[in-house]
């Protein structure tokens, strides 16, 4: 069983290997709190004018730094064609449970893309943040936010929730919500506030699909697809058989009612 917590979107690599795509990740820089510029050697002047104290510059090989920006950074945005991050990033590939959020941005800074981790690494959210920052178009393929439906791996995650759930689990809850199966959506603790501040927030009701109720008790297991299950308590014995495989747990701060 796996327990995910919030995204820690604080550690961010910038990543430049042009003149003028310098210039626009010092903007970037400028955007993300803590975030760290990584340039080649031969434009350090350039890279220090725009991220002053903020520069890291490299010898060698852009695909040699690769390793170390996976293993230290939660985030990348990367001022490269899309293509040739590709090409850089695929042997270091693991899984989405590991894998940094990685954004790429256009030299012109008109289109920011979730290429990698667009959920759980949180690269849709750093997208959006690139986005108001730079005046950018976030271009988002996930089905979930392409649809403005519900994420079900970002649910509460800007209220501090964390969920249990096995990576099956995940994909056939995600599945049942995107392809508008029956789902219940159970909620006997946390703030209420989540569908408008989810995902960056949504504007518009609740999807159809997704039927909301107080107790898990309520729910006709036999009608529903998957279950999203948002409490304190432990899960009843009685009800792990018929839930298996189907059920996400999301867990409020206790403080929250």
């Amino acid at each position: 069983m796996l327990q995910h917590l919030p995204f820690p979107n604080e550690r961010i690599a910038v990543v430049s290997i042009t003149r003028h795509g310098i210039a626009l990740a010092g903007k970037v820089v400028a955007a993300l709190p803590g975030a760290r510029l990584f340039a080649p050697e031969k434009f350090r002047a350039e890279a220090e004018a725009a991220a002053p104290g903020a520069t890291s510059c490299y010898n060698g090989k852009t695909g040699d730094q690769i390793p170390a920006l996976f293993a230290n950074f939660d985030g990348i945005v990367a001022i490269v064609s899309l293509g040739a991050l590709v090409r850089l990033i695929a042997p270091h590939l693991k899984d989405k449970e590991q894998d940094p959020g990685v954004v790429v941005v256009d030299e012109a800074g008109r289109f920011a893309i979730p290429m990698l981790s667009g959920h759980l690494g949180g690269a849709n959210a750093l997208a959006g943040i690139l986005a108001a920052s730079l005046g950018a178009t976030p271009v988002l393929t996930t089905a979930s936010d392409s649809r403005q439906t519900l994420g079900v791996d970002l649910l509460g995650r800007e209220l501090g929730w964390t969920f249990e759930a096995t990576h099956d689990e995940v994909v056939k809850a995600s599945a049942a919500v995107v392809n508008d199966e029956p789902v219940a959506l159970v909620q006997e603790a946390g703030s209420p506030d989540w569908w408008p501040r989810h995902a960056n927030g949504r504007s518009g009701p609740v999807p159809a699909n997704i039927k909301q109720f107080s107790r898990l008790e309520e729910v006709d297991l036999d009608s529903v697809a998957a279950v999203l299950w948002i409490s304190h308590r432990p899960l009843p014995p009685e009800l792990a058989p018929r839930l298996a495989g189907r059920l996400v747990t999301y867990r409020p701060p206790e403080e929250q009612a």
